[in-house]
């Protein structure tokens, strides 16, 4: 019971633990960007940061498009293209300006992700960057080195908002530094996601769980071998045990059938013979005796089957032998029979002077007492 709930606790976390689309971030894609620029070029840029009205030049469509590609390591490419307009009485250059001038820049940069340093988020993107640029503003043109600082707010994978803040430093002494400020919608394509670190970190939970659940999955699966080959053993050496019990009495069955047999074959033969005068088939009283005792036999063992078999000497001719030794065993068989003995008990057959017991064959002389020996009906047992 024990091991059962340690498996549904491990399930019950591995449910918990499950990876959703919150555990992937965007590993690298490329972003294209539509939005607006606002330029601060008063050359009093930190003490009037945030004058909107006075110091900050905007127009009221899009102004800014951007394309750029960023990758798995954090860093991204981007070109961007802005336009502007210096508005009469924004302060440019220390100056109020009393002419609407248009402003043109065209910027490239390179962009590290901060999220690789303070953790990775799904929704929030802040990044800083370095880059070069041109830029024609207040009629005077000048190439700049930019640095920039902004943050991308993503409602999906694909879509999102992005601000930042670029500074523009004038390569030569022909210009002053500048200001620009952005915000607009970004699109995310052709995007590579993998999983975060939170999701990394989950992922190696998941598989330290799954990990865990296969090894008592292992080990119960070898619990319940050993068990069923432990059982498998038991009920053999059980079966053995039984054969060889069942084979012993089996044994011990037929042994003592044997026994039995042999002391009622002893018996029946310790009665020995019936014999017969010359020439006759009739039971002398003697006999008949002896045939009764056989009956008691039978009566007391009554499985016991028998053959009997009859025969003759051999003077005579051996059709005439053959005859007289059918009608021997015929009277010992109605013998038996009417003493109530089972005709399917007691079967007989006549040799005739085909198996004689000594040397008295025909032409070979013999005194009677030789010859007697082969008048006769023997017994035995057919099956017990």
């Amino acid at each position: 019971m024990a091991m059962i709930t340690i498996v549904v606790f491990q399930n019950a976390n591995a449910q918990e633990l499950q990876l959703t689309a919150k555990d992937s971030i965007v590993k690298s894609s490329w972003i294209a960007g539509l939005g607006y620029n606002f330029v601060d070029d008063s050359g009093n840029v930190f003490d009037g940061l945030f004058s909107f009205d006075d110091e900050w030049n905007a127009v009221a469509y899009p102004s800014r498009v951007s394309i750029g590609r960023y990758f798995g390591n954090g860093l991204g490419v981007e070109a961007i293209g802005t336009y502007n307009q210096y508005k009469v009485g924004k302060i440019i250059d220390g100056q109020v300006n009393t002419i609407q001038t248009n402003y043109y820049g065209i910027d490239t940069r390179l962009s590290y992700d901060l999220n690789k340093v303070i953790g990775e988020t799904a929704w929030f993107d802040p990044y800083v960057g370095v880059g070069l640029g041109y830029t024609d503003a207040n009629n005077q043109g000048r190439g700049t080195y930019n640095a920039v600082v902004g943050a991308r707010f993503w409602f999906s994978d694909r879509l999102g908002l992005d601000f930042s803040s670029s500074g523009k430093w004038s390569i030569g002494d022909n210009a002053t530094n500048h200001l620009q400020h952005a915000a607009g919608v970004v699109y995310q394509f052709d995007v590579e996601k993998g999983l975060s670190k939170k999701g990394k970190e989950k992922l190696a939970r998941i598989e330290e769980i799954a990990l865990e659940q296969q090894r008592v999955t292992d080990s119960t699966n070898a619990a319940n071998k050993a068990a069923e080959e432990a059982k498998a053993l038991a009920e053999r050496l059980a079966r053995e045990k039984e054969e060889a019990r069942l084979l012993a009495a089996q044994t011990e069955r037929e042994a003592e059938a044997k026994r039995k047999r042999e002391a009622i074959e002893k018996e029946i033969a310790d009665l020995g013979n019936v014999y017969f005068n010359l020439n006759s088939s009739f039971l002398t009283k003697e006999y008949k005796v002896l045939l009764d005792k056989l009956v008691i036999i039978l009566e007391k063992n009554d499985t016991v089957a028998l053959k009997i078999t009859s025969h003759t000497d051999s003077r005579g001719s051996v059709k005439y032998n053959k005859w007289l030794s059918e009608r021997r065993v015929n009277k010992t068989l109605e013998y038996l029979k009417t003493k109530g003995i089972d005709s399917a008990r007691i079967q007989g057959e006549a040799f005739g002077e085909e198996q004689l017991v000594n040397e008295c064959s025909d032409g070979t002389y013999c005194p009677e007492t030789k010859h007697s020996v082969n008048r006769r009906s023997e017994f035995k047992v057919l099956s017990f």
